[in-house]
């Protein structure tokens, strides 16, 4: 973008200064030159109105798609992260269920043996 805009004003500066020197060259009475002069200034302002409206078009289409793209990309990592937490979260309750079952299991097994403790014990103190 930057090479397109410098050659345009390379252009522009040197059609102004070829136009200069060509009507200042010219045999033209002083107030046709100076008329012609005008003209050709209001012509290069308006060139360089009309360059600068369309520079800034693109410049704004540009942008806004650079929003949208880091949008989009934004979008995607924020999905992704979610997706992580959620698989996360579901790792970490089957783990705490995991190890609940161990531990109801661990208790069950030790609630077993007391009882059987206590039914051997109660058979032998009614056995002696």
């Amino acid at each position: 973008m930057k090479d397109q805009t410098r050659v345009i004003a390379a252009l522009l500066i040197g059609a102004a200064a070829g136009a200069a020197i060509g009507l200042l060259l010219a045999p033209e009475k002083g107030e046709t030159l100076r008329e012609g002069i005008a003209d050709y200034i209001g012509d290069l302002v308006d060139a360089a109105k009309n360059k600068a409206q369309s520079t800034t078009s693109g410049v704004k289409e540009y942008s806004n798609n650079v929003y949208e793209k880091a949008k989009s990309k934004l979008s995607g990592v924020l999905s992704d992260a979610a997706d992580y937490k959620d698989s996360a979260i579901n790792k970490a309750k089957s783990t705490a269920n995991d190890l609940k079952d161990q531990a109801q299991s661990k208790i069950d097994e030790a609630r077993a043996k007391v009882k059987s403790g206590a039914n051997d014990l109660n058979h032998s103190v009614q056995n002696s």
